[in-house]
């Protein structure tokens, strides 16, 4: 879990754009191939207007996932005490931020499109309230509670905070879902499923076969010489009934009353809940990670970008961070488009395509990897450029361009020499 520092350590500007930016040439530094994924250095808001002007991505990205500030007024760090990223709007300017991007990012979306914004409490329903302006209060789908870490002992006079949310909405009523399961365990089939069919051993469960409310058609008539109960209507018809029944697969308790058998083996698994305790943050010293501040669960990623895309989708993150968005999304075969502002935040990005992740403990004891470092991409040495070139074959993420603007909030740099892999 990230905790930021006092602003007073932070040693740059704070990094803030108004809709007064005006646009920019984005220059490639270096692409692999013809791939579709783009690495943007630069502000989010400037990105998003050019690509506005892309026909191929304007109103063609089907899942946005963001993890923007907090407004916690605080500094980022890495592991290695680099600054990150700055946190230090709050407030009615963390309110405007906020939402000039949502704006642009609902025009960047394809109509059955979702995006999921992750917050902590500080302002989570001042957005979820623009939110609902933006996109609709009945595109809102979900709030999802993650739980971030384990149980602590907390020294204010308040419960431990250990939850922080995720607002899930969609661009139109018929956005990509595909539903989301996890598996059984063996306690929760034994509670869940305690029956044991004879002769064909397979277990099941069994549930009514009525639900609420009166029908006025054939649910709502006479099977077997009863009528629903009161206030209640069959689930099936009468005739589909008596297919189950003939079967067997229609329990009669002793008292004649009748029950639908439902089998485990026909389970996809336990539909997904909207509160999440198994994708914590990192935790222990085992775990795979990139050192950078608010790195997220790979794992919780990719369970979003199962949800809301199909292979061969375009997922959008333009507050990048570590890269978690656009690896998650790499493996599953979605193209990606990242955008971050922080050199730091790119870097990280560049050296986790090309080597990976170390564990917890290796970052602690500074272990280095066993793989060839990550060059400085910004350097202006021919030689990086070269290695840059030369090990391209051992990256893990390996086909996309990156791009950049040229302008660091006025602080000029010199590019690479651009070469084409």
């Amino acid at each position: 879990m990230a905790t930021g520092v006092s602003k007073t350590k932070w040693n740059g500007d704070v990094q803030i754009s108004t809709s007064e930016n005006g646009q920019f040439m984005f220059h490639p530094i270096w692409q692999n191939g013809n791939s579709a994924n783009r690495l943007y250095y630069g502000d989010n808001f400037t990105v998003m207007n050019d690509l506005l002007r892309d026909n191929t991505v304007k109103g063609n990205v089907r899942l946005i996932y963001i993890d923007p500030p907090y407004a916690t007024n605080s500094v980022f760090q890495t592991r290695k005490q680099q600054d990150a990223y700055t946190d230090l709007l709050i407030g009615d300017d963390y309110i405007v931020f906020m939402h000039e991007r949502l704006i642009l990012m609902k025009e960047l979306l394809s109509e059955d499109g979702s995006i999921y914004v992750h917050l902590d409490k500080n302002m989570v329903f001042h957005i979820k309230i623009l939110m609902d302006k933006i996109f609709g209060a009945n595109n809102f789908r979900s709030m999802i509670t993650r739980k971030k870490c384990k149980s602590k002992n907390f020294t204010k006079n308040s419960f431990g905070n250990i939850a922080d949310y995720i607002l899930f909405y969609t661009k139109s009523t018929n956005a990509v879902w595909n539903k989301q399961y996890d598996p059984w365990t063996d306690e929760k089939i034994l509670k869940e499923y305690p029956f044991i069919e004879e002769g064909t051993r397979r277990r099941y469960k069994r549930v009514p076969v009525h639900a609420p409310g009166t029908r006025n058609g054939e649910t709502g008539k006479m099977w077997r010489g009863m009528m629903p109960p009161e206030g209640k209507h069959w689930q099936l018809t009468p005739n589909k009934l008596d297919e189950l029944d003939n079967k067997g697969e229609i329990y009669w308790s002793q008292n004649g009353n009748p029950r639908r058998k439902v089998y485990l083996d026909e389970s996809n698994g336990i539909a997904l809940q909207d509160i999440w305790l198994d994708y914590l943050d990192i935790n222990n010293q085992n775990t795979q990670t990139t050192g950078y501040p608010t790195e997220k669960n790979i794992d919780m990623l990719k369970r979003i970008i199962l949800a809301s895309s199909n292979k061969g989708d375009l997922v959008m993150d333009c507050f990048a961070g570590s890269g978690t968005t656009l690896v998650a999304a790499d493996e599953l075969d979605r193209n990606w488009i990242g955008v971050d502002i922080g050199s730091e935040a790119i870097k990280v990005m560049l050296n986790r395509f090309q080597n990976g992740t170390k564990t917890l403990d290796e970052h602690i004891n500074n272990i280095k990897s066993q793989k060839c470092e990550m060059p400085n991409l910004f350097s202006n040495d021919e030689n990086d450029n070269r290695i840059i070139i030369n090990n391209i074959s051992q990256h893990l993420v390996a086909n996309y361009t990156l791009f950049a603007n040229g302008n660091d909030l006025g602080r000029e740099f010199k590019l690479p020499s651009y070469q084409q892999v």
